[in-house]
């Protein structure tokens, strides 16, 4: 295949959801985003999904599926959470790979390993598992095995490449650096390094098993200038650098997918326009994937690769058990010797968990190993619980008995999330990552111990207070355990805290005799009170954990807060078995993760609340507006109508329009209100998820929209209307009313 391009885009995002609420937490470095997941998908994964093409003038001709015509891994953490918060733009990668199967004969999706673990460094179990989960999540999501994976910093060995032919997977994606030899029959080597390898076909590698594994070595100079070098500030210039550089066989590039849109803003364009030019056929392009490729010119000749090495990290695998001096932070001084003992203390702990999984699983399950190889087809959903234990539960097995069974098999599932790559990357032990990390071993440790297991936390913080962090503020990795770590934990004392708090910030609390809850993907916790005369109103809580354990009912007394701080109310807990506990809602030490979690539950509650009340008081405002009179500039009175700023636009582009000189008026007050208004980015946000909102309708007033967005540019507003776009691209081809809205929206028409 002459002249062939193959881009692939690497899309991954760690594990993030706090293991016993199994949602998502605010993180500060995120802001104004509520977390990372959230922002990166807005400025990354989802514009790439509808990629924006402009014609000469710079109107919108087509919104691309890049996703159709590139080559993408997108790992299962991630798409765990789009399928729940981002379902649209899941949907979309989902279509993508259905498209180019059917384009092409084989899909441009391909699966990585579950957690991003660095595979070299792994236990035999642990690669087996990354691998078997992955694809399981894969078979589910995409309805097809994957013939491809993407190694986590493309992280390999040989004993790695091994676990993946045993799964059926057919090749892998490397960089150049890590071929080491190549040979025409297996047997007379000639050493290569990144500048002498010929990228252009795929490579055999010759494993002691004898099992089939091809390799694709992607161009690392232009994979470099695409996410270092500003190459995608030009789309005609990263199209021409393709061309040049193309010539008989394959060229491919490889780089983190989050490089188009997030690291470099608009990235997702210029990649669009270099999808549309090869599409075409310009200068004798052809787009295919790897997969298609390997079925039309098969590897003829051998590779051995450099065992433990890694595409980002010049010293094999040390990036992530050691101070080699590759880093990523910005802290010039900053040592990473705390990355030794940090991994030494995840693997001692790992070591304890499979023991204790097999010894006392053994009674439990019919094969403990492959019952732990088949659990990846739960959690990817093509196995209900009920199915999985009825294949792999040992018969007879009592109810208690499958209480442990399973949180046995969600303590190695977390066991595993600790060693996502990431918590190594960076170059402090007390960042997000290795906190994370650490969370994830310390749910895994509470399962342990809630199965029988001999408390490992004093065994792995000994080997933490070996790792000191470079702020001497946070001491050493035990220090950070205790203060960061530690106060993640869950208690029936801090899961009905919360929820008491929720519900009273949403202003839910129950009426008497009746229940309300807070719901969270891991959790739910139902709070019913039953005498709303009583000070410390009594009731009861019911938890219930989605898998791990059994519902958990405690009897309940709750005085909310006297004054306006919520944490001023005082709640009293009786287990079924157990003593009264009485304490106030301040003294149960939330981190700063699950506060700021209840500040946004409120602010939104809030925001809603205010703007229901500010529409209905503006209502009555428009109707009083005067006519313009000679010389006025603005309303009478002006600074006290300012606080209704928002609502007046409101209605102003909703409602029927007023007589021509009381619209005057109105329009110079808003025109002189917006411009420093403090709420001005809220409005517009609000007015473009309804705009969007009301595209998607089935029948909608296509006249009402077009005034919305011509008052939007009348009162110097400037809504994002990206997602009314998108809405709108799905009713072509445009006609009437949507042809209007649409030359109103950017697109050529």
């Amino acid at each position: 295949m002459d002249r062939a391009l193959c881009i692939h885009g690497h899309f991954y995002q760690p594990p993030r959801e706090d293991p016993w609420l199994g949602h998502i937490l605010p993180e500060g470095s995120a802001a104004p985003s509520r977390h990372w997941n959230e922002r990166i998908s807005r400025e990354s994964y989802t514009p790439m999904a509808r990629a924006r093409r402009m014609d000469g003038a710079g109107r919108i001709s087509e919104l691309l599926n890049c996703y159709e015509w590139m080559s993408f891994n997108v790992g299962p953490t991630l798409l765990s959470w789009m399928a729940r918060s981002a379902p649209e733009t899941y949907a979309r990668i989902l279509e993508a790979d259905a498209a180019s199967r059917k384009r092409l004969g084989h899909g441009n999706a391909l699966a990585q390993v579950y957690h991003h673990v660095i595979m070299p460094l792994a236990s035999p179990l642990d690669k087996e598992l990354e691998v078997a989960w992955a694809v399981a999540d894969f078979t589910a999501r995409f309805g097809r095995a994957p013939e491809g994976m993407w190694l986590a910093e493309t992280a390999v060995d040989t004993q790695t490449l091994e676990t993946l032919a045993a799964a059926g997977i057919r090749f892998t994606i490397l960089a150049p650096s890590q071929a080491e030899a190549v040979s025409d029959d297996g047997g007379r080597w000639q050493g290569v390094d990144a500048g002498s390898i010929d990228i252009r076909r795929p490579y055999k590698v010759a494993l002691p098993s004898g099992k089939p594994m091809a390799v694709f070595f992607y161009h690392g100079p232009l994979s470099q200038a695409v996410a270092f070098e500003r190459l995608l500030a030009d789309g005609e210039q990263f199209f021409r650098r393709l061309s040049g550089a193309a010539g008989e066989g394959l060229l491919s590039l490889a780089t983190d997918g989050e490089t188009y849109g997030h690291h470099f803003k608009f990235g997702e364009m210029a990649l669009a326009y270099v999808l549309d030019q090869a599409r075409s056929g310009r200068d004798g392009l052809t787009l295919t994937n790897y997969a298609a490729f390997l079925e039309a010119d098969p590897p003829k000749r051998f590779v051995r690769i450099r065992e433990a090495s890694a595409w980002s990290c010049a010293h094999g695998v040390e990036r992530w058990r050691s101070d080699c001096g590759c880093t990523t932070g910005g802290h010039p001084g900053y040592n990473q010797k705390w990355r030794a003992p940090l991994r030494n203390a995840l693997n001692l702990l790992k070591s304890r968990l499979d023991a204790h999984f097999f010894a006392t699983g053994e009674p439990l399950f019919a094969n403990p190993r492959q019952a732990l190889v088949a659990y990846g087809e739960v959690m990817a959903g093509s196995l209900t619980p009920e199915a999985y234990a009825v294949a792999h539960f040992a018969p007879g097995i009592t109810a208690a008995g499958k209480g442990t069974a399973w949180k046995l098999l969600s303590m190695q599932a977390w066991g595993l999330s600790s060693f996502a790559s990431c918590a190594w990357f960076f170059d402090e032990i007390s960042r997000l990552e290795p906190v994370n990390g650490l969370t994830f071993a310390c749910r895994a440790m509470e399962l342990a111990r809630a199965t029988g297991m001999a408390d490992p936390e004093p065994e792995v913080t000994a080997v933490l207070a070996e790792a000191r962090s470079n702020d001497p503020e946070m001491g050493t990795g035990r220090d950070i355990w205790d203060n960061l770590v530690r106060p993640r934990r869950e208690t029936p004392k801090s899961l009905v805290s919360q929820a008491l708090l929720q519900l009273t910030l949403e202003r839910r609390l129950p009426a008497a005799g009746e229940a309300a809850s807070a719901v969270w993907p891991g959790v739910t916790v139902s709070v019913r009170l039953d005498d709303p005369e009583d000070d410390a109103r009594p009731g009861t809580a019911r938890i219930r954990y989605s898998l791990e354990t059994a519902v958990e009912e405690l009897a309940i007394r709750y005085r909310p807060s006297p004054s306006a701080d919520p944490f001023d109310g005082c709640v009293s807990l009786t287990p079924a078995s157990g003593a009264e506990e009485g304490f106030c809602l301040r003294d149960v030490g939330l981190p700063v993760n699950k506060r700021q979690s209840l500040a946004d539950a409120f602010a939104r509650h809030a925001e809603e609340t205010a703007f229901a009340a500010m529409l209905a008081q503006a209502a009555t405002a428009r109707k009083l507006v005067t006519e313009l009179q000679e010389a006025q500039h603005t309303i009478n009175l002006a600074p006290l109508w300012l606080p209704l700023w928002a609502g007046l636009v409101w209605h102003d582009v909703f409602d029927l329009p007023l007589a021509p000189k009381r619209a005057a008026l109105l329009r110079l007050f808003l025109l002189e209100a917006g411009k420093d208004s403090p709420v001005k980015a809220a409005l517009e946000a609000r007015l473009a998820a309804e705009a969007a909102r009301r595209v998607a309708e089935p029948d909608p007033d296509w006249q009402q929209l077009a005034r919305l967005v011509q008052r939007a540019v009348d009162l110097e507003l400037h809504p994002d209307w990206w997602a009314a776009q998108n809405a709108l691209w799905e009713r072509r081809p445009f006609a009437g009313g949507t042809a209007t809205l649409a030359k109103a929206l950017g697109f050529a028409v």
